[in-house]
């Protein structure tokens, strides 16, 4: 079993910056994709970025492209989701997930194929 913890939320103004961080607990020895997801009021749980094991392959939902950047630190078993330029429209509860797998530079985009998943953080944009 894994537990993810996410931090790092908050409220940021327009144009503002936060970094959120995961950490995966339990089984982590295993080899875990991670990604990304969020929620806003009323709508579907959306994918946001997701990062192989070894961290080498990345990829981004395009409203986030260029502002985002998801990055790991398999040595802390920590997750990053660096947040740049942020806008009212990128408000949302964020969800770290893991996904086990046996492949180190596979990325996984869809929230079914993750196994485990944090409780959330909220982020909220004001404009």
């Amino acid at each position: 079993q894994v537990r993810l913890v996410e931090s790092g939320g908050g409220l940021v103004q327009a144009g503002g910056s936060l970094r959120l961080s995961c950490a995966p607990s339990g089984r982590t020895s295993l080899r875990y994709a991670m990604g990304w997801f969020r929620q806003a009021p009323g709508k579907d749980r959306e994918f946001v970025a997701a990062i192989s094991w070894s961290g080498d392959s990345t990829y981004y939902t395009d409203s986030v492209k260029g502002r985002f950047t998801i990055s790991r630190d398999n040595a802390k078993n920590t997750v990053y989701l660096q947040m740049n330029s942020l806008k009212p429209e990128d408000t949302a509860v964020y969800y770290c997930a893991a996904k086990l797998t046996i492949y180190s530079s596979k990325y996984y985009r869809k929230r079914s194929e993750y196994d485990y998943w944090g409780q959330g953080t909220q982020v909220t944009v004001s404009s």
